[in-house]
């Protein structure tokens, strides 16, 4: 893992050095995402959003047109291309900012990497029909998440044999398809998925265990922020509440070996990220 880490990682025409951790800034394009939906489902309004994440300390833009929260109705594909793509292309020339694009989608990935997007980050991991082969083709890297179920029903009633062993066996198959599809190793992210088919001590859990998916020797990437897993524990109901506590969490997997730190409230998480990686520097 240290000579991985050591080498920039390349994400469509930009690098990164993950030798230090990377913030991704969170840009919902839904009118229904659960904690901000339809705030920035305007081309004006994302663009705004985004430049002033940017400006905060994000080196990654996530754009996501379809909703994944527990219970969200699935969109067509071309609703998702039309919410996804004009954001895209704005991001890419007017900021050429690093754009992530959340879709499960062939379509979707296919003309987000013409739009000049860098990374394709995939809550089903590219199982659906096409989405492997177009990711493939894309030249770009992908992130893969691990779920239990479908965004409909995953949070019925999740369970497990063997958590650990479950979450690690999947990444690494899903991980092995991309390398047979001719993605090649240094251009998969992995992520294990937390409140996506999981309970609360579920995350916790795998929060604690971050370190041991890193065995797999790929970049990790985790998702925590303001989800209902932190209201779950600290009793606020309200999304927009859950920012501390939002930060604790990405701080603690900062701590348990994420390279990626995806969130709503970067400057808050960064300026959590200073303080820690201030005292790592310490003698």
């Amino acid at each position: 893992m240290s000579n991985l880490k050591s080498r920039p990682f390349l994400f469509g025409r930009h690098t990164l050095d993950l030798t230090r951790i990377q913030v991704m800034g969170i840009l919902n394009v839904t009118p229904d995402s659960f904690s901000d939906g339809g705030q920035y489902n305007g081309r004006d309004a994302a663009l705004r959003h985004a430049e002033a994440m940017i400006k905060a300390g994000a080196t990654l833009i996530d754009v996501g047109g379809e909703s994944t929260r527990p219970g969200a109705l699935a969109v067509s594909e071309q609703e998702e291309l039309d919410r996804v793509i004009p954001v895209v292309e704005a991001l890419t020339e007017e900021l050429d900012a690093l754009v992530s694009v959340d879709t499960s989608t062939a379509s979707v990935i296919r003309e987000s990497a013409k739009a000049g997007a860098s990374l394709i980050n995939d809550v089903r991991a590219l199982e659906k029909e096409g989405a492997l082969e177009a990711a493939a083709a894309s030249g770009l890297p992908v992130c893969l998440m691990h779920m239990q179920g479908q965004p409909q029903t995953m949070q019925d009633a999740p369970s497990y044999a063997d958590l650990l062993r479950e979450v690690t066996d999947y990444l690494q198959k899903r991980a092995n398809a991309c390398l047979e599809a001719g993605i090649p190793r240094n251009r998969i992210i992995l992520d294990p998925g937390y409140g996506f088919g999981k309970s609360v001590e579920h995350n916790c859990s795998l929060i604690k265990h971050l370190k041991d998916i890193q065995t797999l020797g790929y970049p990790l990437l985790t998702g925590t922020s303001r989800k209902s897993m932190l209201g779950a524990i600290t009793g606020r109901e309200i999304p927009a509440e859950r920012i501390a506590v939002s930060v604790a969490s990405a701080l603690i997997c900062a701590q348990q070996g994420a390279w990626i730190l995806r969130v709503h409230d970067v400057e808050e998480t960064i300026d959590a990220l200073k303080v820690y990686q201030a005292v790592q520097g310490a003698e």
